[in-house]
């Protein structure tokens, strides 16, 4: 079971691993997609019910196994389970009367006789050996005419060899009749033992029977509703896919069938003095819908900025609050920079829409980080920042107080300046 677990593991891991390398490959987009993927979902949820077979085959099965050996057999000190040695013990007890009779003495008829059914059974075929052997001999005496006394001694012997036999045999019949006494009480002896050791088998053969009709449920994935429902549903996925409906989506949203952007009259208004800056700009354009470009756009701040809050700003009445922006001793200009309206020294985000508004096939996820084409310097004159800054826009300016800065162009109509 535990080398079972870990093929599992592994049949996982290399399902993953060929997740994690094909997932990102294929169709990305509309049904025939959406098809891949769920191929590539399929070998993910199988993944899942390996391990969930792992988790199941190492779970509370090894634990019922464990307890099983626990209860069922027990560890000797010397060695060994407790319930062999008990076995032995009670298949000896019963064979020991009769195997007494056997191999060990039995007292028979003949007083101060003691013998064995296997020594009777050996004296008697030796005693039948010696008779044949005299009988040879008394034969050979008689066809070679040796004299009447050796012939006498040899029929003496042939005579003594018969009588031996016949004693040894009823001595081996005598034992084995006794011997076949006692097999009834030994059989049945046995047969207890024997049975209730089969009884103990027979749990022990019942338990690992069930046990394996449970691993057999876990191992069967065909009988997982999980397991089919993956298949039904990946099917189903992949009848869905329809090539003539993924080119109609891409053509609605990729070509001809696209929405456009054409440049429209756009009618002057005060929202229009609030500025827009480009990155907020590009995406009031996003998804590529036509926008109503009469919608007035929103600023980079929602709150209107009080003018104390310009860091080239002046006072309305012409007085400064703070000491108005310092001058680099080597600028050769005099003039004092000023702002109208809150924000940074940056270019106008009308621009960027302008711009925007001129194609109408703009592209509104285009690269942000492609770097607009840089003007010539009009004006370059240094300034100083009154106070601290962070901009709220890609193309806004973040700064300190006491930073200098290069304006690099005249303010616009709406106040702004680049630099």
């Amino acid at each position: 079971m535990k080398q079972h677990k870990g093929r599992r593991i592994s049949g996982s891991d290399r399902l993953n691993k060929d997740l994690s390398v094909w997932s990102p490959l294929g169709p990305q987009y509309g049904t025939v997609g959406r098809a891949w993927f769920a191929l590539m979902t399929e070998a993910e949820k199988v993944s899942d019910l390996h391990m969930e077979v792992k988790t199941a085959l190492t779970g509370e099965h090894l634990e019922k196994i464990k307890n099983w050996q626990k209860d069922a057999y027990h560890k000797q000190m010397i060695g060994g389970f407790k319930e062999t040695k008990e076995a032995e013990d009670g298949f000896r007890k019963a064979q020991k009367p009769w195997a007494k009779k056997l191999k060990e003495c039995v007292r028979l008829a003949w007083p101060r006789n003691i013998c064995k059914v296997d020594t009777m059974k050996k004296a008697y075929h030796n005693a039948c050996k010696e008779e044949k052997t005299a009988s040879s001999r008394e034969s050979s005496s008689k066809l070679e005419n040796n004299n009447p006394e050796a012939k006498k001694k040899l029929q003496e012997k042939v005579e003594k060899c018969q009588q031996e036999v016949q004693k040894t045999q009823e001595r081996y019949r005598k034992s084995l009749e006794e011997l076949e006494m006692m097999t009834p009480q030994y059989k049945e002896n046995m047969e207890q033992v024997f049975e209730q050791w089969q009884q103990f088998e027979g749990k022990r053969l019942h338990f690992f029977r069930e046990l394996l009709l449970v691993i057999k449920q876990h191992l069967d994935l065909s009988s997982n509703h999980k397991y089919s429902t993956i298949y039904h549903t990946l099917e189903d996925t992949l009848q869905a896919a329809d090539a003539q409906e993924d080119l109609k989506w891409f053509r609605s949203n990729h070509g001809p069938g696209m929405p456009m952007n054409w440049p429209r009259f756009e009618e002057w208004s005060m929202d229009s003095n609030q500025t827009l800056s480009q990155g907020e700009a590009k995406r009031k354009h996003a998804d590529g819908v036509t926008q109503q470009t009469e919608q007035t756009s929103k600023t980079s701040s929602s709150v209107p900025v009080p003018s104390s809050l310009n860091p080239f700003d002046e006072d309305e009445d012409g007085e400064d609050e703070e000491e108005p922006a310092e001058r680099s001793e080597s600028s050769p200009v005099a003039e004092e920079v000023t702002a109208q309206t809150a924000g940074t020294v940056e270019k106008t985000a009308a621009a960027g829409s302008d711009e925007e508004a001129g194609n109408p096939f703009t592209n509104t996820n285009s690269n942000p980080f492609e770097d607009e084409p840089c003007s010539p310097c009009e004006v370059c004159v240094p300034v100083r920042a009154l106070y601290d800054y962070e901009g709220r826009g890609r193309d806004e300016l973040s700064f300190r107080a006491g930073d200098q800065l290069m304006e690099i162009s005249e303010e616009d109509e709406r106040g702004w300046c680049k630099g």
